[in-house]
């Protein structure tokens, strides 16, 4: 038995919640990761893990093992990564996650520098607006944006995205331009964000001279994901409310025209979010370090429109 080999494919069960999301995450046949859990319970002399057809759970003794194995598994990055460092050459797999308009508009026209500074990190990028499991599905990092709700997770603020409330032209014809936020309740049609995570529609919020309001009427069409959201704007089904770097482009080319420009909201923060259990290798320090250089100003960007 490769002892080591073993209580990382423990360890990665435990964290799971199952074989085969351990195994995806080790790209190891679930039949190889089984049989080393086996072995090392054999090893041990004790059980590990309570098996059963609908769930897995973990022993007393397994979890107290879990634990000091990680505490061991952490040291051993922590030796692999004082000599990366000193070579500095951070290398290996970085698993981030990040909604759908802010890896289209910020993070991937940022990544070649990345990438041209760091040749040796391979990184896979997870694109959706749905919550992650971060410690379930592998990942390194979560890029989001939103006030943060879990005191488990560790967070670097990566700076602020400006909120537009915009409309096709064609939209804006038919059904005229409001000049108030009141006015969204009488005959305009309204496009939400919807949550991946709750199927709550957004409000639409607005801020003017220190007052803050929100407009919650039923939406015509509701989409759970910022690129279609922007879409379907741009398709004239309705107002939308999003940010200024996403529509950018749309307004630049005339596709879309912000109003109510005078009560826009609250600056939107963003944060690079990670587990406390999760080490922080070598990889993921210069991932966070050098996207604190451009991402700030970059999802900051409000499209440069006039006001509407």
């Amino acid at each position: 038995m490769d002892q080591l080999l073993a209580m990382r494919a423990f360890v990665r069960v435990v964290e799971a919640g199952s074989f085969t999301r351990a195994a995806d995450s080790l790209d190891m046949p679930i039949a190889t990761v089984s049989k080393q859990v086996q072995e090392l319970e054999a090893h041990l002399g004790v059980r590990l893990l309570q098996r059963t057809t609908r769930r897995l759970t973990v022993t007393p003794e397994g979890q107290d093992y879990h634990a000091k194995s990680t505490r061991v598994l952490r040291d051993l990055e922590d030796i692999d990564a004082s000599f990366k460092l000193a070579q500095g050459k951070p290398r290996g797999q970085l698993r981030v996650d990040v909604g759908g308009s802010t890896a289209r508009d910020v993070l991937i026209p940022l990544l070649p520098d990345f990438m041209a500074r760091y040749p040796e990190i391979r990184v896979d990028l997870g694109v959706s607006d749905r919550a992650v499991d971060l410690v379930g599905d592998n990942v390194d990092c979560v890029i989001r944006g939103g006030p943060l709700d879990s005191s488990s997770l560790v967070a670097r603020r990566l700076g602020e995205a400006v909120l537009i409330t915009c409309a096709a032209p064609a939209y804006l014809r038919q059904y005229g331009t409001p000049a108030y936020p009141d006015e969204l309740k009488n005959g305009h049609r309204l496009v939400s964000y919807v949550s991946s995570q709750n199927g709550r529609a957004m409000p639409f919020r607005f801020a003017r001279a220190g007052e803050k309001s929100e407009i919650k009427v039923e939406h015509r069409v509701g989409v759970n994901e910022s690129n279609a959201h922007l879409a379907a704007g741009v398709a004239g089904l309705g107002i939308v409310q999003t940010f200024g770097y996403a529509a950018e482009a749309a307004l630049r080319a005339g596709a879309l025209v912000e109003i109510l420009r005078p009560w826009r909201p609250a600056p939107y923060p963003f944060h690079l979010v990670y587990p406390q259990s999760r080490h922080v290798t070598h990889r993921l320090r210069v991932f966070m370090d050098w996207l604190l250089e451009d991402f700030p100003a970059h999802v900051a960007r409000d499209g440069g429109t006039a006001a509407g």
